[in-house]
């Protein structure tokens, strides 16, 4: 079967079939004796619609070709891939047509995969328990899921209300903590019964505009069973500290009398009286770490000048000052935060940091004051390092893990937070960072 030609070979043999045309009329002509300009002229206008004619059978099917091209090239603008081009060329506009057909099954095919993937997406986000909302630039919500809608507003639809709109079917404490874009735990009221919930805010650009995400979350049950398992820990723990000094105690109690029937057993009495004393001390202890913590105030905030700071903590423990101090005094309660740093002091005393190795570095900016503690004790593991700041959570035999929960507890209720990391080289840096007030600025 003979190849057709391509499309720039038919346009080829076009121009010079009408070059051939054109150029026997002259000779014909010639032949029969006319060679006049009025002859000529006849001839060549002769000659033209035949040239036009197979101009026309050539260009019409390219016309049509790109006329169809063109249409859905426009349809991939609008976004529309279902159009595929019917041709039974073999040239260059052929495959052009059939290169678009591939390029329009493969957007399809994609179209219809990520499809799915937003359809399985809505169906998850959907029937999340957590309650989302996506709020535009203007304040408008532009989408929302099952669990936002029954928490904010009855179950009715508030995709397209402003939030200022629906904050009056809320609860107050929560429209509250919406409306100011606050973060973290907030509890209230309901039925008579005390709901928690979980409130976190980000901010994104997104189509040049920018955007916020709420995600509440019902800590409610997750708070309650916690709680019972804090407590079912504290019995014991309480138990076991219980158990451990009063076994020696009373079994002390029971050598004491034996001892006193006997004569000249004073010096054994004496170390009787000594190990009951002490494990009375250790109870002691124990039960005052557990008071402060349960019973710890809210701070009373002071200007407090660091070096007054740092002279009531060297005598209490050794430590050593990096950096200069700042001249703008700190604002904080100067007995709880003594508290937090005897307490990190006293544990890098005893993960074997001496005073030399042991610094304190304290920094203030204009969004707030951070203290640095730095050690070069033993250091913690990952593990132990995730839960050194839970309550009761501790790795010494005899420790009751309150001391970096009191801390924690202190910082927090500041409105700072508290980070701790493994320094390069073995020890732990401690970063405590409070705010400065809202009526403060800064210098």
């Amino acid at each position: 079967m003979p190849k057709k030609l391509s499309l720039e070979g038919r346009i080829a043999a076009i121009s010079l079939l009408a070059v051939a045309i054109g150029a026997s009329i002259p000779i014909v002509l010639i032949q029969q004796g006319i060679n006049t300009p009025l002859a000529w002229t006849g001839g060549l206008l002769l000659a033209l619609p035949t040239v036009l004619l197979l101009l026309r059978l050539v260009i019409g099917p390219i016309s049509h070709s790109l006329k169809a091209l063109e249409g859905g090239l426009l349809n991939f603008r609008d976004g529309d891939f279902s159009v595929s081009l019917v041709t039974r060329r073999n040239d260059q506009l052929g495959y052009l047509t059939k290169l678009y057909n591939e390029v329009a099954e493969i957007l399809r095919r994609e179209r219809a995969h990520i499809y799915q993937q937003e359809l399985l997406l809505d169906t998850l986000i959907q029937s999340s328990p957590q309650a989302l909302l996506l709020v535009d630039q203007g304040d408008h919500i532009i989408y929302s899921n099952s669990g936002a809608r029954h928490l904010l507003n009855r179950g009715k639809p508030i995709q397209g209300l402003t939030v200022k709109r629906l904050l009056p079917h809320c609860p107050q404490e929560l429209a509250d903590a919406i409306e100011k874009k606050k973060e973290g735990l907030l509890s209230y009221s309901e039925n008579g019964e005390t709901r928690t919930l979980h409130l976190s805010n980000s901010s994104f650009v997104l189509n040049a505009q920018k955007h916020q995400l709420i995600v509440i979350r019902e800590m409610t049950r997750e708070l309650t069973r916690a709680e019972v398992q804090v407590w079912k820990k504290v019995i014991r723990l309480i138990s076991h500290e219980l158990n451990n000094s009063l076994a020696p105690i009373s079994s002390m109690a029971h050598s004491g009398k034996l001892l006193i029937r006997q004569p000249g057993q004073s010096e054994a009495l004496e170390k009787v009286f000594d190990i009951i004393a002490d494990r009375c001390q250790h109870l002691t202890e124990f039960t005052q770490g557990y008071a402060r913590f349960a019973k710890l105030p809210a701070p009373s905030r002071e200007p407090v000048r660091w070096q007054q700071l740092v002279e009531r903590l060297k005598p209490l423990h050794g430590f050593t000052l990096k950096g200069e101090l700042p001249n703008r005094p700190g604002y904080f309660d100067p007995v709880q935060m003594e508290q937090a740093l005897l307490n990190l002091f006293k544990n890098a005393a005893e993960a074997g940091s001496d005073a030399l190795n042991t610094e304190l570095q304290i920094k203030v900016d204009q969004h707030g004051q951070e203290l640095v503690i730095r050690d070069r004790g033993h250091g913690m593991s990952e593990k132990v390092l995730q839960q050194a700041l839970l309550p009761f959570y501790s790795t010494k035999p005899q420790g009751v893990g309150l001391g970096l929960t009191l801390c924690r507890e202190i910082i927090d209720a500041h409105g700072g937070r508290i980070q701790l990391q493994n320094r390069a080289g073995g020890g732990i840096q401690i970063n405590l960072w409070l705010p400065w007030p809202e009526t403060q600025t800064a210098e």
